[in-house]
C-alpha cells in the first residue's frame, strides 16, 4: 500500500501541495488528473523520494519515505518503475540498450540484460527496432520503448507520467491496451498521470484530482464525471475556467 498523511511541499513562498491524504491499495490502477502545474508530477517525485516533502508522512509498504536515509531511499526506489513525461530515453544508446539499462544497473550481466530487453521489446510490438536510436522512432514507438524500460525489471509499483501525451487517438488507444495487458500479467500497483481524462478513466480503477495544491477528489474512476465537487465536474467536462 502507498499512503500519504498530511503531505505538503512548497518552493519558497509558493505552496504546491498542501495536506495530501491518500491511500492506494496494492495491485490497483490509480489515475491522477488536474490542471497544468497542479503538482501531479511533483507528487510522484515525493512518493519515490526523488524530492523531499516539507511535512507529513509518506509510506511505501512498511517504509516511511520521509524518514529514510539515502541507502533506504535507494531500496524503496528499487520497487518503482517510472515512465517519464518525455520518455527520457538516452539518445546515445540503441533501443535495446535503453531498455536493458535498469537491469544492467541492477547488476544483471549485460548479455542476459540485452536478451531480456529483446524479449520485452517483442512484447510491446517493437521487434526489429532493437538496434535503432531513439531519434529513428516515431512518437508512439518511443513511448513503447520507454514503457518497456520502465517495466522490464517487473517492479511492484509503476508510475506512468503522461503515457499518451502528444499521441493520436489510435496510438493512444493502443498504448492503454498495452498498459492494461501488462498490468493483467504482473498485478503491479500502477499510478498513471494524464491530461487525457477520458482515456485515463477507461484505464484506471480509482482516480484522484489535484487542484490548487489539494487532492479535491478521490474515488472510483467511473464516478469522477458525477463528482459532487463542481471543479471536478467542470474539469472532466472541459468547462474549468482559468489558466491551466
Amino acid at each position: 500500500m502507498i499512503r500519504c498523511q498530511g503531505v505538503r511541499k512548497a518552493f519558497g513562498d509558493r505552496k504546491v501541495l498542501e495536506d495530501i491524504d491518500l491511500e492506494i491499495a496494492q495491485g490497483t490502477i490509480w489515475g491522477l488528473v488536474g490542471p497544468g502545474a497542479s503538482g501531479k508530477s511533483l507528487l510522484c517525485k515525493l512518493l519515490t523520494g526523488l524530492q523531499p516533502a516539507d511535512g507529513g508522512h509518506i509510506f511505501i509498504g512498511p517504509d516511511e519515505v520521509s524518514a529514510l536515509d539515502e541507502n533506504g531511499l535507494m531500496r524503496v526506489r528499487a520497487h518503482f518503475g517510472m515512465l517519464f513525461q518525455n520518455g527520457a530515453l538516452f539518445d546515445f544508446m540503441t533501443v535495446e540498450r535503453n531498455v536493458a539499462f535498469p537491469l544492467v544497473r541492477a547488476g544483471v550481466p549485460e548479455a542476459e540484460a540485452l536478451e531480456r530487453a529483446r524479449v520485452r521489446l517483442r512484447a510491446v510490438g517493437l521487434s526489429g527496432s532493437e538496434s535503432k536510436l531513439p531519434s529513428e522512432l516515431s512518437g508512439g514507438m518511443k513511448k513503447r520503448a520507454a514503457i518497456a524500460r520502465a517495466t522490464i525489471a517487473r517492479p511492484p509499483i509503476v508510475i506512468y507520467d503522461e503515457p499518451t501525451a502528444g499521441l493520436d487517438p489510435v496510438t493512444t488507444s493502443k498504448i492503454y491496451d498495452l498498459l492494461r495487458a501488462d498490468h493483467a500479467q504482473t498485478g503491479s500497483t500502477v499510478i498513471a498521470v494524464s491530461s487525457d481524462v477520458d482515456g485515463l478513466r477507461s484505464f484506471a480503477r480509482e482516480m484522484g484530482m489535484l487542484h490548487g495544491g489539494r487532492l479535491i477528489w478521490n474515488g472510483p474512476a467511473a464516478a469522477i464525471g458525477d463528482a459532487d465537487h463542481p471543479v471536478v465536474r467542470q474539469f472532466v467536462r472541459g468547462e474549468l475556467e482559468g489558466p491551466l
